[in-house]
């Protein structure tokens, strides 16, 4: 198999189709374009020929009909906070912007779900579900929509407690690159009926079709929420304060390391009062006389662990000034580098094997002598690190390269993923056939099956389907 070529002449014809119909919800001036041709992390990029704002699952049908008979690329584009590659049209095309898909179309307290489009953001949804005394509970820290979280299987902060993107959907609406609208799952907590549709789209990174509605399990408020902090003398003692509460059978609903560099970060970027020394951000959520007895074992374990200044934050605002400085650890690294670029990367293990690939990596960021703070939804053994790099220097590139290679393969080789959350895209096709194996083939048969005309998202998540990357 080789990638997918696409005519010129072919993706004029699908624009200028595409404008009769829509009008100025087709887009084709240099800025939008721009916009729509890169996320986060990377400096990888594709220009879109035109940006498309659908606003039913009709005219996504209409769109994707049009562009597989025609054999034209096209894109799914959400908030842009993707961090792998996974929006940038490298093949050209249309960009199929969500962002008019956003509405919560139904809420159900009584069931604790909901349905919403593709193109609600977390922080939208949990705006309007805050009278219900539900939210819903997955926090990647950038507010990405949820059809974006759906399509990169989206994780974060909360995950060690009420799990990933793919815990909490229940069904979907996805249409098809023939133009199918299809729905996928029901409101039901558990099927045994059929082959499990909703989870091959959860994922897939928008090359198997367009997911435009999304079916949600939502969870109670807690009734008590205690957010605490504490300070290590060493990496390797706040790691083994982690492995330790999670064998002790302690239920937090977060656990994030900061490692000391990070730390630094975060401090003078979020103004924070703590030493530059290994951090744990902790939350403990649940009935009060719970919440305070797990609090007062992880003191106990942390303690003995080596740690000092266990601090809480049980206030609303302290806890949303907490946590808001630990979103804005991207924001602090980059400030950290001015002038730099920064390569996010992440990677998740057992929670066994945590400390050994943890500490290797920190001992591989020394030897490269590049700024490459680490964060960590530890909880649960995912880790980030932001590798900050001149651009311009081929050199220093290269060593930020090796330096998110080998942290794949590291965690690849103890057991572990070489992306917990951020997903596939562009820059860990390389991964694929060594964390897969043959699986990998298997995945390019279904991309095959579903997508014969290639047209969603090429060039990303299949190796068979890629360009090879310089």
């Amino acid at each position: 198999m080789t990638p997918k070529r696409f005519e010129r002449t072919a993706i004029d014809e699908a624009v200028n189709v595409l404008r009769q119909r829509f009008g100025d919800r087709v887009v084709t001036n240099a800025t939008v374009r721009e916009q729509h041709s890169h996320g986060e992390g990377l400096p990888v990029a594709g220009l879109p020929d035109a940006v498309v704002f659908p606003q039913t699952n009709e005219e996504v049908a209409e769109i994707l009909a049009l562009c597989n008979r025609l054999c034209v690329p096209v894109v799914p584009f959400g908030a842009g906070s993707s961090l792998e590659g996974q929006v940038a049209a490298l093949a050209g095309g249309i960009c199929l912007d969500m962002a008019r898909f956003d509405r919560v179309l139904t809420t159900s307290p009584e069931s604790m779900d909901c349905r919403v489009q593709a193109g609600v953001t977390r922080e939208a949804l949990n705006a309007q579900l805050r009278e219900t005394g539900l939210f819903f509970p997955v926090d990647p820290g950038a507010n990405a929509t949820i059809g974006g979280m759906a399509s990169t299987r989206a994780s974060g902060t909360n995950a060690v407690r009420y799990g990933t993107m793919r815990e909490n959907i229940l069904g979907l609406t996805v249409v098809t690159p023939q133009g199918e609208i299809v729905r996928t799952g029901s409101r039901a907590r558990k099927s045994s009926a059929g082959l499990d549709l909703t989870n091959l789209y959860v994922g897939s990174e928008g090359t198997l079709g367009v997911i435009t509605e999304i079916q949600l399990k939502l969870h109670g408020t807690p009734e008590q929420i205690t957010a605490a902090v504490c300070q290590f003398p060493s990496l390797d003692q706040a790691i083994g304060a982690v492995v330790m509460a999670l064998q002790s059978g302690l239920n937090p609903a977060r656990i994030e390391l900061l490692d000391a560099m990070q730390m630094r970060a975060c401090i003078h970027y979020s103004k924070l009062d703590y030493a530059e020394t290994p951090t744990l951000f902790l939350e403990f959520n649940g009935a009060p006389a719970v919440v305070a007895e797990q609090v007062v074992s992880m003191q106990d374990i942390c303690a003995e662990c080596g740690g000092n200044a266990f601090a809480f934050a049980s206030s609303t605002e302290e806890r949303n000034r907490l946590w808001k400085a630990r979103h804005n650890s991207y924001h602090a690294v980059m400030a950290l580098g001015a002038g730099r670029k920064i390569m996010g990367t992440d990677a998740c293990v057992p929670i066994s094997e945590l400390a050994a690939c943890l500490l290797e990596t920190a001992a591989d960021i020394a030897e490269t002598g590049l700024i490459a703070p680490i964060v960590g939804h530890v909880g649960d053994g995912n880790f980030h690190l932001g590798v900050l790099y001149d651009p311009g220097s081929p050199e220093e590139s290269a060593r930020a390269e090796g330096l998110a290679f080998r942290t794949s393969r590291r965690a690849i080789a103890h057991g572990g993923t070489c992306s917990g959350e951020h997903g596939i895209g562009v820059h860990k096709v390389v991964h694929m056939e060594t964390e897969h194996g043959d699986g990998v083939r298997l995945m390019e048969r279904i991309k095959a099956a579903l997508d014969p005309a290639g047209i969603m998202n090429p060039s990303k998540l299949y190796p068979a389907f890629c360009e090879p990357r310089d």
